[in-house]
Order: structure tokens, then C-alpha cells, then sequence
């Protein structure tokens, strides 16, 4: 039981983001501002959605890339912070689960995640 006010808080919110439908095995490119002492600039994060969780203003997304030297390398995005630009959905994967963390043990070609056909 939420309270009515900040529902339709964080209904307002909610409105002025449009954010695409996505979900865990799709490849994403999150377009991030950081700030550098007093200079902002947009930096682009592309890797696998592992996770999503929570509704409304709190959800958050889990992405996974892998880095330099096969380093992986995980974020965790507040899905409607001001500090996410846009979010792009690059591929659409076709796996059986909904949080994907059987993917920091594999490696290579194991990693991989099937393209979802549509028909």
C-alpha cells in the first residue's frame, strides 16, 4: 500500500521519460552524463542486460560488458535518473530466465546469448 501523493509524484515523473521495452538477455546502449570537475560530457555503456528489478521511479537495470583484458565489468542504472540520457536496445536476446548471473562463470563463445527471431 503506497501512499496516493507519491504515486502521482512519480506518476509526473515517469511521464517525461520515455524509455523503451526491454528485458534481461537484450544487448543495451546506455548513454550516461558525467560530470568532470565543472565539465559534463555523455559516455555510452553497451553491454548485455543481466537484470531488472524493482517498479515505477526505483527500477534498475543491470548491465554487463566485458572490458578490457576480458574483464567484465557490471553497472547498475537507475532506469529513470537523470543522469541516463537514452537508452538504446541494440539486440534482442532469446534466453529461458530472468536474471542472467550464469554469465559471469562463462567465457568466449559460451557467453553468447541467441538473437531473438521475430516471425
Amino acid at each position: 500500500m503506497r501512499n496516493k501523493y507519491i504515486e502521482s509524484f512519480e506518476q509526473a515523473q515517469l511521464e517525461n521519460k520515455s524509455v523503451p521495452d526491454f528485458r534481461a538477455g537484450d544487448t543495451l546502449r546506455v548513454h550516461v552524463t558525467i560530470k568532470e570537475g565543472d565539465k559534463t560530457r555523455v559516455q555510452a555503456f553497451e553491454g548485455v542486460c543481466i537484470a531488472v528489478r524493482g517498479q515505477g521511479t526505483g527500477r534498475t537495470m543491470m548491465i554487463r560488458k566485458i572490458g578490457a583484458n576480458s574483464v567484465g565489468v557490471e553497472r547498475i542504472f537507475p532506469v529513470y535518473s537523470d543522469s541516463v540520457e537514452s537508452i538504446e536496445v541494440l539486440r534482442r536476446g532469446r534466453v529461458r530466465r530472468a536474471k542472467l548471473f550464469y554469465l559471469r562463470e562463462l567465457k568466449g563463445k559460451k557467453a553468447r546469448i541467441k538473437e531473438l527471431r521475430r516471425k
